[in-house]
């Protein structure tokens, strides 16, 4: 399986509310990332509309349903439609989530939590290969945010992800908001959890803004928030240049926004290199 290099960029999710902003050439960004499922059909506007930006921009391939928990493994036909779409716009990678979504009959759309046991860990490995060997390329897997654990957990999900990523030659998407919501939430340390990944797997990171509370909810929906910040900052020095992306799905903003949150990213970005090389 080849490779996946490194891509320093900073980029932002395409979404329909700045399909005109993209089309008018004014978004100044290295790459843009879709939800792979909203593209996988033969035509229409947001299928036309990936293509013309692709022109200009790299594309990453973000999904949402491959369920790679799933214990009785992964839909044929939807890979075949991911890999269909993969090789009509060439992205830079096609990534996915650490969860399960469907049952053999039933879809939630939900990205549900795995138990961290050995046994789940098989099973997501063998997933992981099989959607890898259909695809054609390594994929990403990002780590989601969580709100509960299992009385039968074996191992953190830090460690559930370094060996996934061991054995299967996947890379990491590194979710830093959801890193944080996760700490907040079952009183976890986020520097534990970094020190326990293989950074030099990671090839992007997404950051966000969460709804904070006793329950501290990942939602999309606001800036990027100060510890967010800071704990970015953390990793940026450890990981070198890696893509980084602002990501918002409600209350989506003017594009001008966004761009704001992504120089910040560059200027914390900036600082973090510079006080490596000094």
């Amino acid at each position: 399986m080849k490779d996946i290099a490194p891509f320093p960029g900073f980029g932002l999710g395409l979404r329909r509310a700045h399909y005109a902003d993209f089309l008018d050439g004014t978004v100044p960004v290295d790459f843009v990332e879709v939800i792979s499922e909203n593209y996988m059909v033969e035509g229409g506007k947001p299928l036309r509309v990936l293509e013309q930006v692709r022109q200009e921009h790299p594309v990453i391939l973000h999904g949402v349903s491959l369920s790679v928990g799933s214990a009785h493994g992964l839909d044929a036909d939807y890979l075949a439609r991911l890999r269909k779409l993969a090789e009509r716009i060439e992205p830079l990678w096609v990534s996915d989530h650490l969860c399960w979504t469907r049952t053999s009959a039933h879809n939630s759309h939900d990205l549900l939590p795995l138990p961290l046991t050995r046994e789940a860990l098989d099973i997501v490995c063998t997933n992981v290969d099989c959607a890898q060997e259909a695809l054609g390329r390594a994929m990403l897997f990002e780590n989601p945010s969580s709100y509960l654990t299992f009385p039968e957990d074996e191992m953190a999900e830090w460690e559930f992800l370094a060996e996934m990523a061991r054995r299967t030659g996947c890379y990491l998407l590194l979710d830093v908001n959801n890193v944080h919501v996760s700490a907040r939430n079952h009183g976890f340390s986020a520097a534990d959890y970094l020190a326990g990944l293989p950074l030099d797997r990671v090839r992007q990171i997404h950051l966000a803004g969460h709804q904070p509370g006793e329950i501290v909810v990942d939602t999309h929906d606001r800036a990027v928030c100060e510890d967010v910040w800071a704990l970015y900052a953390q990793v940026i020095a450890r990981t070198g240049p890696v893509a980084t992306m602002i990501e918002r799905d409600d209350n989506i903003p003017p594009v001008a926004e966004l761009l704001r949150e992504l120089d910040h990213a560059r200027a914390i970005s900036v600082r973090r290199e510079g006080s490596v090389a000094a």
